[in-house]
């Protein structure tokens, strides 16, 4: 028997070897006297413990089957503190060099393993033959056991995965994978998350989410933010709030906004435009249809400075119309829908923003956290002039009375432009004021690369009810979080990537909410970032469906049209059968929400909706946008067409968690910019040719057509790279999409400011750095436009060169494989 104090001496020892508790290696060493005596018993101890009674049984029995079931020497193992670990160290002597180290006397009864063994006394072994043979049988027999030991020990350990292998889907516990290869079939995700999205989960949310009055930093903005962080709580998910203090516009705190006409009539609206300038201005009118620059180059022969500018809602946004007219010289824009575009009510009031940017134009190009120390600042995209919408019964008043020249054909149905003498007086009195916004975020954690994420965000405010422009959208959102989290704790799947669920405030007066989260982690989400879905205002419509978004998505938007069914069809064919990129795909424009994600930050990014193939839905930026509207708008389809909306989106955060690689379509770029190249080339050499005091015939365009030519190479040669590597391997598919995310990101202008042209994306972005810029100030130049200015001209050409050059260097790889021929 063990006695107690052996016992208690054993328990110590093993505690002492817990994890964490020691790093050093010792041998197990008694504190009795007579140390060397009980050394055995203390062993017998240790082992007897319920960890090791399988492997030393198992040990014992192969032993008595050597020997027939005779009786054999016990051997005494001196045992390292990591046990439990790979590399555990084993020391076993017999008992006959027990004997020999105490002197030559018997170890005891005590160590006899059963009841019916008898006392196995070992004698001193000479040097003689049959000793010799016998020491050997003894070597090699401690050998045998010490790898059926080992054997034992670590049979029960968990092989690490694969990066082929897949874990049964029956295991939902959330730990982490190691492996590269998909946990589960692409047909059984997408069937998932078919089934956990339902109309009926979608209209419970829209209850939930719906809300007259939550206009961003409202108290009911706030209580839909905390409605949407315990609904992520709920969900397992972790969470987290971003919070910002940003200027906006409301309207006159005590008083009225005013048009006033040249006999006295005066009009008050109450919808108002954040951002414009304050103020009271006095001028001529003048109608300039939509306000888009082509209208304004028909004009060329009117002076336009000072007038009071009235533009129809459409085509462009409202802070475009504002700009364009600005530039003209125009003191004040009045804005209004007109009845061949709009149906909404004559005394419909509209509400929007005319900043030329998106995020808070008070901190342009960094975040509006509390008390940031930077010196006071506008956002150069803020108007310089008044801006106003007014009603489409004010419109038609004001319209009617005009005089001057004929409307250019095809302008509409009131006849004159406006004459010098039809004055109209403008005031703005919009109040700005600071106030508090939070975004809301929860993430389901990757299980390959967690530090890399696909963001999915909808906005959360509205001017009114705003049941189409947001209320929709948030509903989508929570459900889509609810169905991903369900399919990963319930139903085995396991995305590679993480995905990010964000809830945006201030959407209403620019992106702002979303914008200021861009700006103050812009470093963090570099290179983790690889794409942002929108879901802003998915459902417009019901027999109409439209995608805006960077040309590297366009392969898992095909893939999701083709994949995603409505009523027994799948999206492509119901909408792009014949020609889905002519038919369904649109540019991607300033006040899209999805665009600062692009166009700021580099993120790749779609937005989407389904709309009415007539007309677009006329009541967003109105207190009329209410679920009754859609209703009417949608024939009662809001719930089908929202889980449709879902399923796509999902469709495409889904396969972007799932795969090896990340799908993205690098040669759409290519096509885009030899187009554009081409273009250039063509205007430039134009010019030499009529006009060549304008441009030196030293400027070649075959810096930028290298620049081009590079691009296409090092894009087949990743595609090369790709059908070579073995795209199993974990860490050859973190690289190459490495290499794929930088793409979007160094299209970005390193040349020009984000607070003066925050939008440098040279292919896809505004300002003087883009490719069509380029194409544009061309066209001044032929002109001989006073504002084009050939050596700006030619400094642009030379940085935005340089830009899609340094994207091709990126994309490359190493700095061994450049092309350096330009």
């Amino acid at each position: 028997m063990v006695s107690a104090d052996i016992k208690l001496q054993a328990a110590a020892w093993r505690d002492s070897r817990a994890p964490g508790r020691l790093r050093g290696r010792k041998d197990l060493k008694l504190k009795t006297p007579g140390a060397k005596e009980k050394s055995s018993q203390l062993v017998l101890a240790v082992l007897s413990e319920e960890s090791y009674k399988a492997p030393m049984d198992q040990a014992r029995s192969t032993i008595n089957k050597i020997f027939n079931g005779e009786p054999h020497s016990y051997t005494r193992f001196n045992l390292t503190q990591n046990m439990e670990g790979d590399n555990s160290h084993v020391e076993m002597k017999l008992s006959s060099d027990m004997d020999e180290e105490a002197g030559g006397n018997g170890v005891g009864e005590h160590l006899n393993h059963t009841a019916n063994s008898k006392p196995y006394i070992s004698q001193k072994l000479g040097r003689t033959p049959k000793n010799l043979c016998f020491t050997a049988a003894v070597v090699f027999l401690i050998f045998i056991i010490g790898f059926l030991i080992g054997y034992a020990v670590n049979q029960k350990k968990e092989p690490a995965p694969a990066c082929a292998a897949s874990v049964s889907s029956s295991d939902t516990t959330y730990t982490h994978e190691t492996g590269a290869a998909p946990l589960m079939d692409w047909d059984d995700v997408k069937g998932l998350l078919n089934q956990k999205l339902s109309t009926d989960k979608l209209e419970k949310a829209f209850s939930e989410f719906s809300k007259d009055d939550h206009r961003a930093g409202s108290r009911g903005d706030e209580e839909l933010a905390n409605k949407v962080m315990d609904y992520f709580d709920l969900y397992g998910m972790t969470t987290w709030t971003d919070e910002h203090f940003v200027k906006v516009h409301n309207p006159p705190a005590s008083g009225f906004n005013t048009i006033r006409y040249k006999d006295g009539t005066e009009e008050r609206p109450k919808g108002f435009l954040s951002y414009s300038a304050t103020g009271s201005v006095t001028g001529p009118a003048l109608y300039v249809h939509y306000g888009q620059e082509s209208e304004f180059r028909l004009l060329r022969g009117i002076n336009m400075t000072g007038r009071v500018m009235l533009i129809r809602t459409g085509k462009i946004s409202f802070a475009e119309k504002v700009a364009n007219a600005a530039k003209m010289g125009a003191s004040a824009v009045l804005i209004y829908p007109d009845p061949a575009d709009n149906t909404i009510d004559e005394n419909t009031e509209l509400y929007g923003h005319v900043h030329m940017g998106t995020g808070d134009p008070y901190t342009p190009g960094f975040p509006s956290f509390n008390h940031t120390q930077f010196p006071p600042v506008r956002s150069s995209g803020l108007p310089a002039i008044l801006a106003q919408t007014i009603t489409r019964a004010m419109a038609t008043k004001l319209l009617g009375k005009l005089g001057g020249q004929n409307l250019p054909e095809g302008w509409g149905a009131y006849k004159k432009l406006g004459d010098v003498d039809d004055n109209i007086t403008v005031e703005v009195n919009n109040v700005l004021v600071e106030k508090k916004i939070h975004n809301v975020f929860g993430v389901i954690k990757g299980f390959v690369d967690s530090d890399r994420y696909v963001v999915i965000g909808a906005q959360r405010d509205a001017w009114g009810p705003g049941f189409a422009a947001s209320t929709v959208g948030t509903s989508v959102l929570v459900e889509l979080a609810r169905s991903i989290s369900d399919m990963v704790k319930n139903d085995g799947f396991k995305p590679r990537r993480s995905i990010v669920f964000a809830s945006w405030s201030a959407g209403e007066y620019g992106s702002v909410g979303a914008t200021e989260w861009l700006e103050g982690y812009l470093s963090s989400l570099s290179m983790k970032a690889f794409s942002y879905i929108n879901l802003d205002g998915i459902v417009a419509g019901r027999n109409g469906f439209k995608v805006a978004a960077s040309p590297l998505m366009y392969s898992f938007i095909e893939n999701a049209l083709k994949e995603v069914y409505s009523k027994e069809s799948s999206l492509y064919n119901l909408y792009g059968k014949k020609d889905w990129e002519s038919n369904l795909m649109e540019p991607i424009k300033l006040d899209n929400a999805a665009y600062p994600f692009i166009a700021f930050s580099g993120i790749p990014s779609v937005s989407f909706r389904f709309t009415s193939s007539n007309s677009d839905y006329h009541y967003f930026r109105t207190m009329l946008d209410t679920r009754r509207k859609l209703n009417a708008a949608t024939s009662i389809q809001v719930a089908e067409l929202a889980m449709t909306a879902g399923r796509f989106a999902g469709h495409i955060a889904l396969r972007q968690v799932h795969d090896h690689l990340l799908q993205m379509d690098l040669m759409r770029y290519n096509k885009i910019i030899r187009t554009q190249v081409a273009k250039i080339n063509g205007k430039v050499k134009e010019i030499q040719r009529m006009q060549p005091q304008l441009l030196p015939s030293a400027l070649t365009v075959q810096w930028l057509i290298s620049a081009s030519g590079s691009y296409s190479r090092a894009a087949r040669s990743l595609e090369a790279d790709i059908q070579n590597s073995d795209l199993e391997d974990i860490q050859m598919c973190r690289l190459i999409n490495d290499r794929i995310m930088t793409v979007e990101k160094n299209f970005l202008s390193p040349y020009v400011s984000p607070s003066e042209s925050p939008f440098r994306h040279v292919l896809l972005g505004s300002g003087p750095h883009t490719l069509k810029a380029l194409a544009d100030h061309l066209d001044a130049l032929k002109t001989e436009d006073p504002e084009a200015d050939a050596d700006l001209f030619r400094s642009q050409f030379a940085m935005t060169t340089w830009t899609i050059q340094g994207c091709a260097n990126t994309l490359a790889g190493n700095i061994w494989s450049l092309d350096n021929e330009i």
